[in-house]
């Protein structure tokens, strides 16, 4: 389950769509890869004989999901590349490919590594990584810029009309300067399967590789670098703002959600109109039309510091990053309805996120 989320859909290479499993040091190691990413495994074993093997990861996959929850026996006629599985009263004989055909994972040298917490570095990819852009044709924006400075960590992802910003402070300095452009999709598939937030993750660069690896006691995660220059993030931040509103992070989701159902007919466009009064006691009025399906109307109450405006944006970036928010509260620092907005959650100076308005027609 971990591995296989890192196995070639379609490759011309057969043993790109096996999972390679493998005894080591005691252990049973199970690997993917898709040449891009690989992801490997370790589990506590009883081995009696060593072996490895390479077998369809969807076979091996879909027969694991069936089999009761009791001791499993792995038999290799290493002859006939067959893996016998046993438990309970289930056997199945899996036909493999040899596992010398299987890419090689890079060794790892542990000393030269940058240790991460994984609970904040779990979080810094959860508020930034959503941000990159899915499109093929512009590969830096499909990476999330990782920048190391001292003991102070950011991240930045954008995909040209929003961009999020997460810095975070190591504990110790690793003496070390780093700027590289990660793949969104294996940082996203590195929280997913790091789950002890109480464990370290070794971050090692090898040199003249152009890879990235992420390693902890039971499971390394290897990527490509994306090469490329990352756009100036720093350059786009507004530096101030005109209108500053304050509201509960979920009451805004809440009503985002909502105006979703008739905005996803008509471009996503859903407007908010800001409105406050001198003693600063406002209201944010979000609405959503759609010819065909109607209309939709709510409003959520708000701090409004400064003048009143209707600005328009994509829902759906509005929704995402109003999810991914730790705080109870947030501010949308605004200036015109066609520049960007800000928002910032309230009590976390390391997080920022700025989305571009949309025409509002």
């Amino acid at each position: 389950g971990i591995v296989s989320r890192a196995v070639a859909p379609r490759s011309t290479l057969p043993v790109l769509g096996n999972i390679l499993i493998a005894t080591d040091g005691g252990r049973l190691r199970f690997s993917a890869t898709n040449l891009e990413m690989g992801i490997t495994c370790w589990v506590p074993t009883e081995i009696s004989e060593e072996g490895a093997i390479t077998v369809p990861a969807r076979t091996i996959s879909d027969l694991v999901a069936t089999l009761p929850n009791d001791k499993v026996v792995l038999t290799l006629d290493q002859r006939s590349m067959t893996l016998n599985v046993r438990s309970g009263q289930s056997v199945t004989d899996i036909k493999g490919i040899d596992p010398q055909e299987f890419p090689p994972m890079p060794p790892v040298d542990l000393e030269d590594g940058i240790e991460l917490n994984v609970a904040d570095f779990k979080e810094m990819i959860q508020q930034v990584a959503f941000s990159a852009s899915a499109d093929e044709a512009r590969p830096v924006l499909q990476g999330v810029l990782l920048s190391l400075t001292g003991s102070e960590l950011v991240m930045a992802a954008t995909d040209g009309f929003r961009i999020s910003i997460k810095k975070s402070i190591l504990s110790s300095s690793p003496g070390k300067t780093l700027n590289v452009i990660i793949p969104a999709r294996a940082l996203s598939e590195l929280g997913r399967i790091v789950t002890d937030g109480s464990q370290t993750v070794s971050m090692l660069m090898p040199r003249d590789r152009g890879q990235v690896i992420f390693h902890t006691k039971d499971i390394e995660l290897v990527s490509q670098i994306i090469d490329g220059n990352f756009p100036d993030f720093k350059a786009i931040v507004p530096r101030n703002f005109k209108t500053r509103t304050v509201t509960s992070a979920a009451g805004l989701l809440k009503a985002c959600k909502q105006a979703e159902i008739i905005a996803r007919e008509s471009n996503n466009i859903i407007r908010l109109n800001i409105l406050g009064n001198q003693d600063q006691v406002g209201t944010v009025e979000v609405s959503a039309q759609s010819e065909e399906t109607g209309t939709n109307e709510n409003k959520v109450d708000a701090t409004v510091d400064g003048p009143g405006l209707a600005i328009a944006f994509n829902v759906r970036f509005l929704r995402e990053v109003l999810e991914v928010v730790k705080s109870p509260n947030i501010s949308l620092e605004t200036n015109m309805n066609n520049t960007p907005g800000v928002i910032r959650p309230l009590g976390d100076e390391n997080y920022i996120h700025v989305i571009m308005p949309m025409h509002m027609g």
